[in-house]
């Protein structure tokens, strides 16, 4: 079944009290997952929600939430540092205190991909243009890492658009096919769901 015949058909299923996630699982095959460490950030056309973004800058900025170099002590604790950890989806950084922010803050945020890259989260210059920009940019970008044979991505809302679900959906698959071995033939099976729904097994060309 196509995408869109397959979101046809989720449509029409009794609807919930919630505006349920339309998730994308993607099964693959010939990857040890240990070994291959598959990551990469996908840009999509249509935002799903804000995400919670904080920013270690040199100052405070009026745009997002701001950790300072002299609030850096704070963290030094597990349970402050463990909370800023799972409160926030994204970090920010200011491209002159990213050793800094290594060294205290590495070791929690590396193993769990929220450490700032210079892909998606370091800037040159602490300024509320670049800052407010680089938020726009994280809030339509989806992070995927494989830690199992199966992948399984938000693509946006039940309320959202046929079109613009679809172009999410083209958008993460073709992302992930990018970073993948040997691309589509790591490709098991594709199938779309609603939170609530049996997942229906898709082709995507």
């Amino acid at each position: 079944m196509q995408l869109k015949e397959a979101l046809i058909e989720l449509r029409k299923l009794e609807k919930r009290k919630f505006d349920q996630s339309v998730d994308l699982i993607i099964s693959l095959k010939g990857i040890d997952v240990k070994k291959d460490n598959i990551a990469t950030i996908v840009s999509i056309r249509h935002k799903i929600k804000d995400k919670k973004i904080c920013g270690f800058l040199a100052k405070k900025s009026s745009l997002i939430n701001t950790i300072t170099p002299l609030d850096f002590i704070k963290y030094r604790d597990k349970k402050p540092l463990k909370e800023l950890v799972k409160e926030y989806d994204f970090f920010i950084a200011s491209a002159p205190l990213m050793p800094q922010i290594a060294t205290a803050f590495g070791k929690a945020l590396g193993p769990v991909g929220k450490m700032p890259s210079p892909q998606l989260g370091v800037l040159m210059k602490d300024e509320d243009a670049g800052i407010a920009q680089l938020i726009e940019k994280i809030n339509k970008s989806i992070k995927i890492r494989v830690k199992e044979p199966a992948v399984k991505v938000s693509i946006g809302k039940e309320s959202m658009s046929d079109s613009a679900l679809l172009e999410n959906a083209e958008a993460v698959y073709q992302g992930l096919i990018n970073v993948l071995p040997t691309k589509k033939e790591n490709i098991k099976s594709v199938m779309l769901k609603l939170t609530m729904s049996k997942p229906i097994l898709v082709e995507i060309k």
